[in-house]
């Protein structure tokens, strides 16, 4: 592996470290689409391409994720009544979804990314500057809604390569949780949902074929460890510059981001499918 690749990692990890701080928004929305356009250039396998990319950046939260959920801890802010829970069912619901994930064709994984990516994207803009819709009252269903909950949560980000923040947070807020504490939860969520992930998508790759150097099933370690390793060190300073800016507008701008990068995989995913030549 050339080391301008390395570094290449390196940075794409800073990156979305840094927006995961500043916006508070979970890093693989980004790392999926640029880990795709990156392993392509590499030449892996056109059927490995996407389905590596999601499970290197779902498997990166396991590291991402525990400083942040240590510091909301500390403030007290984490619902472990909730995440643990929740997080049973993540946990089952991202190693089904990535047996699922080694059974789809890559172009399918690409347009269900793209869609909901886009879907995100389009509610960030709408939503920008309004305040988040908080339920009067707390009304959490019982543990195995719970549980059920967490699984269906799993499932999608297990697909998406992402940590279910988008899911968990406005869920947890519709059943009257703080949003405070479900912003909390839902980062305790992301270990879970990537511990499940990591061993799916190493289960489900165990006998794929053409798996490049470096790989643990569907997982391409060198992007991993750099990933995560400049994204811990970026995601503090993220934070710490968002107090000090005007994020509303910002978020705009990442929401038009997301929306090329929706349209990206989108034409990868077509593309993929046979139906529109390159």
């Amino acid at each position: 592996m050339a080391w301008q690749f390395l570094l290449e990692l390196m940075v794409l990890g800073a990156f979305t470290g840094f927006m995961a701080g500043l916006l508070g928004i979970g890093g693989g929305m980004l790392l999926v689409p640029f880990l795709t356009f990156m392993f392509t250039r590499e030449q892996f396998g056109a059927e490995l391409i996407v389905r590596m990319a999601i499970a290197t950046s779902l498997t990166t939260i396991l590291f991402t994720s525990v400083s942040s959920v240590r510091a909301h801890h500390k403030r007290g802010a984490v619902r472990w009544d909730i995440a643990g829970w929740m997080g049973l069912g993540a946990v089952l619901g991202t190693f089904a979804g990535a047996q699922v994930a080694g059974l789809l064709k890559s172009g399918w994984l690409a347009m269900f990314f793209a869609f909901f990516v886009g879907l995100s994207a389009l509610r960030m803009l709408i939503v920008a500057g309004q305040k988040q819709a908080v339920g009067t009252a707390e009304s959490l269903p019982l543990r195995p809604a719970l549980i059920g909950t967490g699984s269906l949560i799993g499932f999608i980000s297990s697909l998406l390569g992402a940590g279910g923040g988008f899911l968990t947070v406005p869920f947890l807020s519709w059943r009257g949780v703080g949003l405070r504490n479900a912003v909390a939860t839902s980062a305790a969520m992301g270990f879970p949902i990537a511990a499940g992930g990591l061993a799916g998508y190493v289960v489900a790759g165990l006998h794929a074929d053409g798996l490049p150097p470096g790989s643990l099933g569907y997982i391409y370690l060198p992007a991993l460890f750099a990933c995560a390793a400049t994204s811990v060190l970026m995601a503090p300073v993220g934070a710490t510059v968002a107090h000090r800016i005007h994020v509303q507008s910002l978020k705009r701008v990442f929401a038009l981001l997301l929306l090329s990068l929706a349209s990206y995989m989108l034409w990868k995913g077509v593309h993929a499918m046979g139906w529109i030549q390159a």
